[in-house]
């Protein structure tokens, strides 16, 4: 290493398939946020705080006005210490450091920096067609949505372009050049979706033929998980990911991208225990990567791990601000916000929401930021069964349908159980609107989404008119809907799960020995909700089993 470590960090990795020993080096400039605000000391100073209901009410009117786009950046930039990668390549020895160091950014989504770097060692290399390769995936964003972003298509078709007129003397070169040609090749004609099952299919040959490479296969892995389908409770794709990564991570454990793609493997509530390693791990391996610091909460959030994810996400949001990652630190406040509230620490969820309001140049076009900017402000209200401040929620000006529509079902929620049935009939109806709408641009995840939210407002409309057994068939039905899919990693989850909020209704209807079997169905695949254990113990009380308002009651003191 250096003797100036606090300059550059060196790291070498050894190829599994050649003696070869490659290093990179990781220099990070000072950068000045591209952004104004500052982060404060998180607990809320008491002096400052302003009325939670005035200040949230300001918050839900008056976020920022500009328009988001269905492009997100999915902006990574580079850490100092990115961990050990090694990816022989057919091209000249003095630029394999570099593609090195690209290969290693590429795998902590420091996309544009990536390209940088690739770029940089096809200068040193003009007839090295990989690096075209390389520079045409850092505009394909597997994991994220979109995946192929508009303004990446043009760069990156004519990279996959460029590496295919030069051709490579490799096989394996040209099995990854030729699926990553699928990506770029009749976007007009072929949905996306279609395209990325060609690109797992093709990625699937080139690892059966090249066995003992790890970048093959752990690019194979990442293809199965881009391809998951988010209704198969089996979790296929994601099984056989960690059963490719696993050995892997045991015989290269400072390998960024192995612990990386563990973690959004694991991120389910059957795999999730599976996934605490990894999430330990990749914090170690690169700690200047706000991504890395961040990634771990996936899989705390899962097992309801909340002071963990408040760490990790207080960590992520320094580094991410220190490093100008707006798309970075505003999807670690919405999950330190959702970790805040569960455990009951209000006044911090406050103070996050203050900096959010301090925020004046949001970039537009960013799905990432324009989802958590959206979500915090109406999970600080529904979350804390503040209804009048959620019937004055919104969303900024020109979201998404299904991101705007958090804010819609807000008001929907907020008005039905502040007793206005006029009005969340109306809201209600828009939900409708936009769920048409999110259909209409052909994204049918997130229209079912959004179908579950109708239903949920339609059952606390129902409750709100009297009509008590219709709101239970509703909220049922959209449990039943949201226990049969995943979540996106854009979000720690609903802003309460749809089979809590049956809990929530049965109880309401007194209905105390059903809504406990509902909130302990509920805890199963979320544990450690305040709401959900909260209403277990007041279904117990009432249900008269004191042993299991016990059991949950000290749960709440203990916290996680």
């Amino acid at each position: 290493m250096p003797q100036d470590a606090a300059e550059t960090e060196v790291y070498s990795a050894r190829g599994r398939n050649s003696s070869r020993e490659t290093g990179f080096s990781i220099v990070v400039p000072g950068k000045q946020p591209r952004y104004t605000h500052r982060i404060q000391n998180l607990s809320y100073r008491k002096g400052q705080a302003m009325k939670p209901f005035i200040w949230t009410f300001f918050l839900c009117l008056a976020l920022p006005t500009a328009a988001i786009a269905q492009e997100e950046p999915h902006e990574h930039p580079a850490p100092e210490r990115l961990g050990k990668v090694s990816f022989p390549t057919s091209c000249r020895p003095e630029m394999q450091a570099t593609f090195d160091r690209a290969v290693a950014l590429l795998h902590s989504f420091a996309y544009s920096v990536a390209d940088e770097t690739f770029a940089a060692a096809s200068a040193a290399d003009p007839q090295c067609a990989i690096a075209h390769w390389g520079r045409a995936m850092t505009h394909f964003h597997q994991l994220w949505e979109p995946s192929l972003p508009p303004s990446g298509l043009e760069s990156g078709r004519a990279e996959i372009e460029k590496a295919q007129q030069i051709g490579s003397t490799l096989a394996r070169e040209r099995g990854y050049i030729a699926a990553l040609a699928l990506i770029y090749e009749r976007t007009d004609s072929v949905p996306i979706a279609s395209r990325l099952r060609q690109y797992q299919e093709a990625m699937g040959a080139l690892a059966a033929q090249n066995t003992n490479d790890a970048e093959t296969q752990i690019f194979y892995a990442l293809a199965l998980l881009a391809t998951a389908p988010p209704d198969d409770r089996t979790h296929s794709n994601q099984k056989r990911a960690a059963e490719i990564l696993e050995p892997l991570h045991r015989e290269l454990p400072e390998h960024p991208g192995i612990v990386h793609y563990l973690i959004h493997a694991c991120d389910n509530s059957e795999m999730a225990e599976r996934g605490l390693p990894f999430a330990r791990a990749y914090a170690q391996i690169a700690p200047s990567a706000p991504h890395a610091l961040h990634m771990p909460s996936h899989i705390f959030t899962r097992l309801g791990m909340w002071s963990d994810s408040i760490q990790s996400n207080l960590a992520a949001q320094g580094a991410a601000h220190q490093q100008g990652d707006i798309g970075e630190e505003l999807h670690a406040m919405d999950y330190l916000v959702y970790a805040y509230l569960q455990k009951g620490r209000n006044e911090d969820a406050a103070g996050v929401l203050a900096q959010l309001r301090s925020m004046t140049s949001l970039p537009a076009g960013a799905f990432k930021v324009g989802y958590a900017a959206t979500a915090m402000p109406v999970r600080y209200a529904v979350e804390r069964r503040q209804w009048a401040e959620a019937a004055h929620c919104s969303a900024a000006e020109g979201t998404l349908p299904w991101v705007g529509a958090l804010a819609v079902w807000a008001r929907a929620l907020g008005l039905a159980r502040s007793g206005n049935v006029a009005s969340a009939q109306r809201e209600t109806a828009a939900l409708e609107a936009l769920q048409e709408k999110s259909l209409a641009l052909g994204n049918l995840y997130w229209a079912q989404q959004v179908g579950i939210q109708v239903l949920e407002a339609s059952a606390w409309v129902a409750q709100a008119s009297g009509k008590s057994a219709e709101a239970v068939t509703d909220l049922r039905k959209a449990a039943d809907e949201e226990d049969g899919i995943e979540k996106r990693p854009v979000t720690p989850g609903p802003v309460i799960p749809a089979r809590e909020q049956l809990a929530d209704l049965l109880l309401e209807q007194g209905h105390a020995q059903e809504a406990l079997a509902e909130y302990e169905t509920a805890l199963l695949t979320s544990p450690g909700r305040r709401g959900a254990l909260e209403g277990a113990v007041q279904a117990a009380e009432q249900a008269g089993a004191e042993s299991k308002a016990r059991k949950y009651r000290l749960v709440l003191q203990k916290g996680n």
